[in-house]
């Protein structure tokens, strides 16, 4: 995993919470920054959480390079075999989701391109980066992650107005990280986990949700079951109208150094059918917000990650999530 070289120091999460009772996670060693700052302590760019364990994600390194202006040239890269780094230009506007073959680096080129009107899917694949790009009107799912797809990274992407999904992710997937996006004018937001009843994903659906932003979206940031532990970090929530982070079904999710803005429920549990999953909450921030809803502890973070303070984490996020922040 790639970090900054900024001195640090360690320490035991043994956790003090912003709102009393939460629950405290097993000793799980986190990173944490030796001065604070408003300026990200892990490099915008650089891979975190799990989609950098077990082997990493390299998308299309090593591959060739090409453009793409148009839907069929799209699809053509998309489906191509091996490693290939994709570069979008322009607003694609295509019909349906778009299959994603393995290793590949979906990227827009400056702060103006994406895709329109559909979605990125990927199914039995792994090694696969999305950066860059605004995802618009699709009419399913933004992208849609499923089928035992491994080492994805969704980074500094800006999603609005899907039809189904903004990200969602479910049928045995695992090691993913979604960092530094923004979220607008969408209903269900971050799903993660389709069923109850799939129980085949027990010990999988590992994700970590670092560094976003949810501006005004309804509810599902994410909405989890079974994966343990999801990781729910530093991220900006903005008027989020239902709630912010529900864990039900065998799930158990972290949710630490947040900033929640005017949301009545941060955290929750049981959805629908769905029973309660765990969820500690710990070292978050409170404005114009409810009472988070935890239950029981969750399974350690196995990954060295720094923490930025949370009450920065709105100026942080809001000045560094999004498009056209890589250069690329």
């Amino acid at each position: 995993m790639m970090l900054t070289t900024l001195r640090r120091r360690w320490r035991s999460t043994a956790a003090v919470s912003v709102v009393a009772g939460a629950a405290v996670v097993a000793t799980a060693l986190t990173m944490l920054p030796s001065t604070a700052a408003v300026t990200p302590k892990i490099a915008a760019g650089t891979l975190v959480g799990w989609a950098a364990q077990n082997g990493g994600t390299t998308g299309g390194n090593g591959g060739s390079t090409v453009t793409v202006t148009t839907a069929s040239a799209l699809d053509s890269a998309l489906q191509a075999s091996g490693a290939r780094i994709i570069k979008v230009s322009g607003t694609i506007t295509v019909s349906g989701m778009r299959k994603v073959t393995s290793n590949k680096t979906i990227q827009g080129v400056g702060s103006g391109s994406g895709i329109r009107g559909g979605g990125l899917s990927m199914s039995n694949v792994s090694n696969i980066i999305i950066q860059n790009l605004t995802f618009s009107g699709s009419s399913d799912d933004a992208i849609n992650v499923q089928d035992n797809s491994h080492h994805i990274w969704i980074d500094h992407n800006v999603f609005t107005s899907a039809t189904d999904g903004l990200v969602d992710i479910r049928l045995g997937s695992d090691f993913i990280t979604v960092s530094w996006n923004i979220t607008r004018s969408h209903d269900k937001t971050f799903l993660l986990g389709s069923d109850d009843s799939n129980t085949g994903d027990r010990g999988k659906l590992r994700v970590s949700y670092h560094h976003n932003w949810f501006d005004g979206t309804n509810q599902r940031h994410p909405r989890v079951r079974f994966g343990n532990p999801v990781h729910v970090y530093n991220n900006y929530y903005a008027r989020t109208a239902s709630y912010g982070v529900a864990s039900t079904t065998e799930a158990g999710v972290l949710v630490e150094g947040n900033y929640f803005e005017n949301v009545s429920r941060p955290t929750t549990l049981a959805q629908g059918t769905s029973p309660n999953g765990k969820l500690v909450q710990r070292n978050n921030h409170f404005v114009s917000s409810g009472t988070p809803m935890t239950n029981g502890t969750v399974n350690a973070i196995p990954y060295a990650y720094t923490l930025d303070t949370a009450s920065q984490v709105k100026s942080i996020v809001s000045a560094g999530a999004g498009v056209g922040k890589l250069g690329l």
